[in-house]
């Protein structure tokens, strides 16, 4: 999980801080030492560790705080608020021009993710209901073209590409002509990279950029490369200059130290970030919710958001129905486990949820995967079987859960476990139900898979 080790490390120091009613300097200048060893492990820039510890420092040695009924709370405000400043304060967009068709041009080395990202992108706008072209003029990559063409297929996006041969700069201008003419109102261009930064790269991208005038330069970096991708942004930004970054493979990062550092060190924001390999695993950026998640504060509004996209609102309002009615059956449990399955693991789902970042802890090793073992064995017995099984758990005796058991290849205890934790899972739901006058709420419910 990106952060893994600095949130862990925060947010034992404050847990520490809440436990003095009040604040000295010494026990300020404590918790800072700590913070400032957890950013060095975690990657980032020496001196934006320096700069940042020290602005910390003398907002939290204040008087406000000192004589506040709770100094603790307050110093965690004020990390929240300098963490979100390091990362770039709010939200970066893409500065979409007045007059079609946008130009973004995807810059960076080779293997950082350039080809897929500019896809990524491209589906994102289309989602919001632009109508983008993806234009291919990375002519050295073998397979380069190929690979573009088989993402705007998938897509469903267009890919504009010339004959072998033709060079970087002629595609470039020319996929403006078949943007006007086939009404498209985003030019997304996938440039050549290289294994390192050349002047023969720099010199092609800078003709690039002269000739379409791009309204978005983005450099796409590799977010596990760590300080090597702020020296890579730093050399792009001095000769192309950079509007933004894309940081790709950050939920492989646990450390993150490039996301923290990238806005300091060279003044380019972080527009979009890659938390998978999925065509849609895109994703805005946005400081604010990447401290609270670093934090333990929980990051709700992603959460919510991702849930939009991913839930059926026909499906959640037939749910809620027969929740009422308590109908909910096995079925249903497998339906809602596919729809929670779409959110991602659910490591990262708890990471949304303020006050559950540290429940992995509490699981010791527990592997918080929705598409592990266990969730694939509930998943397994639950399809062997029969609909009136399903329906109604009662019927299922004995020799049933023989059968249910040698279907699903699993043992008779692990039948017998899902059906007594589906069982309380019900009468929990209920409970909630009477608790709060049938709004929702989610009360001492159990997964039935974490056992």
């Amino acid at each position: 999980m990106i952060f893994e080790g600095l949130a862990d490390r925060l947010q034992e120091t404050f847990k520490k801080l809440r436990g003095h009613g009040k604040l000295t300097e010494d026990d300020v200048n404590e918790a800072m030492r700590e913070v400032r060893m957890a950013l060095l492990e975690a990657d980032v820039n020496f001196k934006v560790v320096k700069d940042f510890v020290k602005r910390v420092k003398e907002r939290a040695i204040g008087q406000d705080v000192m004589e506040a009924l709770t100094p603790a709370q307050l110093v965690i405000k004020i990390v929240n608020e300098e963490l979100t400043e390091l990362m770039g304060g709010s939200q970066s967009r893409i500065n979409m021009s007045p007059n079609p068709p946008t130009i973004i041009m995807m810059v960076g080395l080779q293997g950082a993710g350039k080809t897929t990202s500019a896809g990524k992108l491209g589906l994102s706008l289309k989602k919001q209901g632009k109508r983008p072209v993806l234009v291919a003029a990375d002519i050295y990559r073998p397979a380069a073209v190929t690979q573009l063409q088989v993402i705007g297929k998938q897509l469903d996006i267009p890919v504009f590409s010339m004959d072998p041969g033709t060079d970087a700069v002629t595609i470039a201008k020319s996929s403006l002509n078949y943007a006007f003419t086939h009404a498209n109102d985003v030019v997304i261009i996938d440039t050549a990279g290289r294994l390192h930064i050349n002047e023969e790269l720099m010199q092609e991208l800078k003709d690039i950029k002269g000739q379409v005038k791009p309204h978005e330069i983005l450099l796409v970096v590799d977010a596990m490369t760590g300080q090597d991708a702020i020296n890579v942004a730093e050399s792009f930004n001095k000769d192309l200059g950079l509007d933004g970054l894309v940081l790709t493979k950050l939920d492989g990062d646990s450390r993150g130290g490039a996301a923290l550092s990238v806005k300091a060190v060279t003044g380019c924001p972080v527009k979009f970030v890659g938390m998978g390999e999925k065509l849609e695993a895109l994703e805005p950026f946005y400081p604010d919710r990447m401290a609270s998640r670093i934090l333990g504060m929980g990051d709700v509004l992603s959460l919510i958001e991702k849930a939009q996209e991913t839930f059926d609102l026909n499906q959640a309002k037939e749910m809620e129905k027969k929740l009422r009615k308590d109908d909910f059956t096995l079925d249903d449990f497998l339906n809602q486990m596919q729809q929670i399955k779409k959110l991602g693991s659910l490591e990262t789902i708890m990471g949304m949820i303020p006050g559950m970042g540290d429940i992995k802890k509490k699981l010791g090793d527990k592997e918080l995967d929705l598409n592990g073992k266990e969730v694939r064995q509930v998943e397994a017995i639950i399809r062997s079987m029969t609909p009136k099984e399903r329906s109604n758990t009662n019927i299922i005796n004995g020799s049933r859960r023989k059968r249910i058991a040698a279907g699903s290849g699993t043992r008779v205890q692990d039948v017998n476990r899902l059906l007594k934790q589906f069982e309380e899972m019900r009468k929990m739901m209920k409970k909630v139900k009477k608790m709060q006058g049938g709004k929702k709420g989610l009360g001492g419910f159990k997964l039935p898979f974490l056992h």
